[in-house]
């Protein structure tokens, strides 16, 4: 169908839904429902289109009212976890997979400049690091760092830093979105030569079972404040169909959101840090589960939940 008689086609009713008389919130539900489906239409004939990027707005619009209106069964917090933030990140899947991109590609950049830099590893990590860990190897323990600090103590400092680390990684992206690309940039780098340093040493595979017992769920929710803060700044830079304020507004309330959520992500990476990594000796069956484990949750919930709640609505 051509663009012209698919607008034409649907004109009316898409000027009556941006009006949004109906009252009723199961009305906007289904409301809600259509226009994603020509949305999804529109995306895949005419996708860069000002009819496509209408139905965006629109489309946002009304999920907005149904969460506005919708009553509510549980808790708000309940509500918040298991409908609203999925949501969130299936309405900004791009900046998630821009986000992981961008951080997957510094993790190269400092694992190969750790390769052919000797010295590389010293400038990001620190001599006082390098040097407590070259004495842990050689003393046997080469991650007996995580078992230096009182477990209660390093939870509470672990979390809060984790926290503050994607606070500022979202903020960050009030800079045209480039500052959020800068700090996964920077924290990608640390982690790329951080964990090629473990694997010169003949230790890669020993610190993946070790290190990624937490690494999984607080580097996954690092790379997510920095989707949450590409939110933020493409919000300004690209308003679409909103005004430049209207669209910062709604992308600042997205990205605030999602950084909340990640918060319990944090929480859980900070407890598994402070009082799992530390027993380094654990049978490796154990190991790989938490790791898969924490893999899967958030393959699940950031990418494959989402779709099953628009299904469920549809």
């Amino acid at each position: 169908m051509r663009e012209a008689l698919f607008v034409k086609k649907n004109t009316e009713k898409w000027q009556q839904y941006d009006r949004m008389q109906q009252a009723n919130p199961d009305e906007v539900a289904n409301q809600f429902i259509e226009i994603t489906n020509d949305l999804a239409y529109a995306k895949t004939f005419y996708p860069k289109s000002n009819t496509t990027a209408y139905l965006n707005g629109l489309a946002s619009k009304l999920h907005q009212s149904v969460y506005k209106n919708k009553k509510e069964k549980s808790n708000r917090f309940v509500h918040f976890w298991k409908s609203e933030l999925p949501l969130l990140f299936l309405e900004h899947r791009k900046q998630v997979i821009y986000a992981l991109l961008f951080f997957i590609l510094s993790c190269a950049i400092g694992a190969i400049s750790a390769k052919y830099d000797d010295t590389f590893v010293r400038l990001i990590m620190g001599d006082a690091y390098v040097n407590m860990t070259n004495e842990n190897i050689a003393k046997g323990d080469p991650f007996g760092v995580y078992k230096q600090s009182n477990e209660f103590v390093m939870f509470i400092q672990i979390g809060l830093n984790n926290i503050y680390v994607a606070l500022y990684t979202f903020v960050l992206g009030i800079i045209f979105s480039f500052g959020s690309i800068v700090s996964l940039f920077r924290n990608g780098i640390m982690l790329g030569s951080f964990q090629y340093f473990f694997f010169s040493k003949g230790l890669g595979i020993q610190s993946v079972l070790v290190i990624w017992i937490h690494g999984t769920l607080e580097i996954s929710a690092i790379v997510l404040a920095g989707a949450a803060g590409l939110v933020l700044g493409n919000s300004f830079l690209f308003p679409k169909t909103y005004t430049r304020m209207e669209s910062i507004i709604k992308g600042a309330k997205d990205g605030i959101k999602i950084v909340l959520g990640l918060v319990p992500i944090f929480i859980v990476a900070a407890f598994f840090e402070s009082f799992i990594t530390r027993h380094t000796e654990m049978p490796l069956f154990l190991s790989i589960a938490i790791l898969a484990i924490s893999a899967a949750f958030i393959i699940w919930y950031v990418f494959i939940y989402p779709v099953k709640i628009i299904k469920k609505l549809n």
